[in-house]
């Protein structure tokens, strides 16, 4: 597991649920190659619609842009390993 090492850009989740979208990334990542970012993006939109309700979000990979709108307190973006992970709940 790679737990520690992510490094946080941005975020306005509880720290709870800040250290499982990490946990979350690094079993991804244990699990799936590195250049598979649509299995580990699917792995981290599973847990987390399992854990906190449906309508979560997860984008993955090395370059991306994005513009969104989401739930107050559903935010997180870092970086672990090679990769940039968002992960958001879109807004009702």
């Amino acid at each position: 597991m790679l737990e520690g090492k992510a490094l946080m850009v941005d975020t306005d989740m509880p720290v709870k649920m800040q250290i499982q979208a990490m946990a979350s990334a690094s079993k991804a990542l244990d699990l799936f190659d590195v250049v598979d970012c649509k299995s580990i993006a699917a792995h981290i939109k599973k847990e987390f619609d399992t854990k906190y309700g449906c309508g979560w979000q997860c984008v993955v990979g090395s370059n991306f842009g994005c513009f969104f709108t989401h739930s107050k307190g559903t935010f997180i973006y870092f970086t672990l390993e090679t990769l940039n992970f968002l992960v958001f709940k879109g807004a009702a």
